[in-house]
């Protein structure tokens, strides 16, 4: 699969998850197949505001905003927040509660 036709297959991975949930990086990795976490992560990193997506969903393994606060962390936490999705007080999401479930869980 080419950069471009994977990169194809992991926006529209991102563009199903549906509001108030999260996916993490291996999620989508393993929905897509033939990439790793970190290849989501580098198309993540390609994601314009035209195209859309709702790139704050996706989080990393543990449950956390993986950007830094000054780097865009602090809006990804309120577009989260925004839908419902809570956070405890060390700034992890529960996600038992908060994972997209057509995903298989970590």
């Amino acid at each position: 699969m080419s950069e471009k036709s994977l990169f194809e297959a992991i926006f529209e991975a991102i563009g199903k998850i549906p509001k108030g949930k999260v996916a993490t990086y291996g999620q989508i990795s393993r929905l897509v197949g033939g990439c790793s976490a970190r290849v989501v992560g580098y198309a993540m990193a390609r994601i314009s505001e035209d195209m859309k997506l709702p790139w704050h969903r996706v989080v990393n393994s543990k449950g956390r905003v993986s950007l830094k606060e000054n780097d865009g962390g602090d809006i990804q936490r309120e577009m989260l927040e925004s839908e419902g999705v809570l956070f405890d007080e060390t700034g992890k999401i529960d996600l038992k509660e908060f994972q997209w479930e057509t995903f298989v869980s970590e």
